[in-house]
């Protein structure tokens, strides 16, 4: 008796909308969080969420083949970037992260504010997203 491959067309279309949805969701979580809640952490929480519905959805050779990131990479890019954004305060005379910000121009968005606290929780987002998508792949390739 053959078995038939489940037709998946349905579940697989929704999930990458679904999946732009969080993806967004989760670039605007990150942007606001120096000024309102979010930021690096639940930023990253919301991405991991949204690879393992991908991951849910397809199998795990397409979307490993799709997404060629290495996480445990991506957690130590993380840390680095985190660390390096506490260390530039200390060469210019400034305690350990010490929180600089200025405006700036940009031609289609305005006046625009920067500051060393996104740079921060882009390393909090790297090391977030990488420890969980590497802890769920971790589990999910246990064959016990």
């Amino acid at each position: 008796m053959k078995l038939q491959k489940p037709n998946d067309v349905m579940l697989q279309v929704s999930m990458r909308v679904i999946t732009l949805f969080i993806f967004a969701f989760s670039f605007y979580l990150f942007l606001a969080g120096h000024n309102n809640p979010g930021g690096g952490f639940i930023g990253g929480l919301m991405t991991a969420s949204a690879i393992l519905v991908l991951y849910l959805a397809f199998d795990m050779k397409t979307i490993t083949k799709a997404i060629p990131f290495s996480f445990t990479t991506m957690i130590g890019v993380g840390l680095l970037i985190a660390v390096a954004t506490g260390i530039m305060s200390m060469l210019f005379g400034y305690p350990f992260l010490t929180h600089f910000f200025d405006y700036f121009l940009f031609p289609l968005f305005g006046e625009v504010e920067l500051t060393t606290a996104l740079f921060f929780d882009l390393g909090v987002y790297l090391v977030v997203v990488g420890a969980a998508m590497t802890i769920i792949l971790a589990i999910a390739e246990d064959d016990k």
